[in-house]
């Protein structure tokens, strides 16, 4: 597994006499005592492959025993309730720790691991409570250094290091990431079979929560089914409106799969045909989706495809006639913005809207391989705007998906899932 090798990989960075500290995510209630279920800090997963509650990691350079883990300890009682639990013996036989304590003797042994040390890496801003016991400790550790201690030189943002190191996927993070994509296709084939009019959003919803579950994953983010103008609302979620027939409907769902996610929106009509209006702002976000795809390869930056798609769609708004004017100031002033008001992707993993800076040195970075990104143009005419011929009111489009970059140039994770008019109309005509 590539837990010890990340976690190699941090401690060469951390420098001498170093330590880093980084906790998971608590555990959330939903409502009284109802909690969601629990998942994993991403960045703490990404380093233990723990996926308990209640756990802090702890790596030190320079030690013989860098890599220590704070968890639960075996309880048959609350076993009998919530499940198993690793333990501190599992911890050590499962989960590769040099050495394991209760999470009830972090307070006590923490403060034993910090001294000595002269930097400090650590996640602040994560979460209040714990950044205040955080701040307790290094109380204790500038009492020490008063009575003759050495005491911390550096405190260091921790995220500055494993942010930039999940950027870049290895292999099992691709073949992973690559089989959640496959997954969302699957589901996003079965909606564009399922779907007719008069069905709710919330049952096609229901067709991507098959797939997913039946393929042991879940959903990577709220889904969004959104029939007719709801498609013009980027984030709706609420899916509880009845989807209508000469309507289209867009579906962005993703499932998540052993915490690592995939991100896919398609686009269609309802009873399987688009209807002329339709069709041509369908074709112009996809013909803006494929350009930007192909600008998503190494060496060029990261806004290329983003400023691609603006160039391609801001052209076809105005010889659709939904903008007037020069296609250069059109862009200068952003008045796509009207149609087209937000980024052409992101980085994707761990998290839907994973982490990794976009800039170097205050300019755009460019790609390398081992990077995953959505490339997702859209086009949302508002069914309010009566700026425009009340024929494309309440119109919504988004194309989205995945983009691995690769040495030669990118790899389309999502490819499993019709995007052209002609290869969506076939395969709804097909299961009618």
């Amino acid at each position: 597994m590539p837990f010890a090798h990340r976690r190699a990989r941090l401690l060469e960075q951390m420098g001498d006499d170093a330590i880093a500290i980084i906790a998971t995510r608590a555990e959330m209630y939903r409502n009284r005592d109802a909690d969601y279920k629990f998942r994993a800090d991403s960045s703490f997963y990404y380093l233990t492959g723990f996926a308990e509650p209640e756990a802090v990691a702890v790596l030190q350079t320079g030690s013989d025993q860098p890599y220590t883990l704070f968890c639960r300890e075996r309880n048959r009682e609350m076993e009998i309730w919530n499940g198993l639990r690793a333990g501190t013996e599992g911890a050590l036989s499962q989960y590769a720790t040099d050495q394991a304590f209760t999470i009830e003797q972090l307070d006590e042994q923490i403060i034993s691991l910090l001294s000595g040390k002269k930097r400090l890496y650590v996640r602040l801003g994560q979460d209040a409570a714990f950044d205040l016991r955080v701040t307790g400790w290094l109380k204790k550790i500038a009492a020490n250094q008063r009575q003759g201690g050495q005491g911390l030189v550096e405190i260091i943002q921790l995220d500055s290091l494993l942010d930039e190191m999940r950027l870049f996927k290895d292999t099992h993070e691709i073949d992973l990431m690559r089989r959640a994509a496959q997954i969302s296709a699957q589901a996003h084939v079965r909606a564009m079979q399922q779907v007719k009019p008069g069905m709710m959003e919330y049952q096609l919803e229901a067709e991507l929560l098959y797939i997913f579950a039946q393929n042991g994953c879940q959903t990577a983010y709220n889904s969004i089914v959104g029939g007719g103008a709801n498609g013009c609302i980027l984030h709706y979620v609420e899916n509880n409106q009845p989807l209508k027939d000469g309507d289209l409907v867009l579906i962005d769902a993703g499932a998540e799969l052993d915490h690592y996610a995939a991100d896919i929106t398609r686009t269609f009509p309802v009873n399987g045909k688009f209807s002329p209006e339709q069709k041509a702002l369908y074709e112009l976000v996809l013909k803006a989706q494929l350009a930007a795809i192909e600008a998503t390869k190494p060496g060029n930056h990261y806004r290329l495809p983003h400023e691609t798609a603006v160039q391609i769609l801001t052209e076809g708004l105005v010889e659709l006639g939904l903008l007037q004017g020069d296609v250069d100031e059109l862009i200068a002033s952003e008045a796509y913005r009207q149609f087209y008001m937000h980024g052409t992707g992101h980085w994707l993993g761990m998290d839907v809207h994973d982490v990794g800076s976009y800039k170097l040195n205050n300019e755009w970075r460019p790609y390398q391989p081992g990077m995953v990104v959505t490339v997702e143009p859209g086009l949302y005419i508002a069914p309010d705007d009566d700026s425009v011929d009340a024929r494309w009111r309440g119109i919504g489009i988004r194309i989205e998906d995945d983009v691995l970059v690769t040495e030669s140039g990118n790899e389309v994770l999502t490819c499993d899932v019709p995007k052209t008019v002609e290869e969506i109309e076939a395969l709804m005509q097909k299961t009618a």
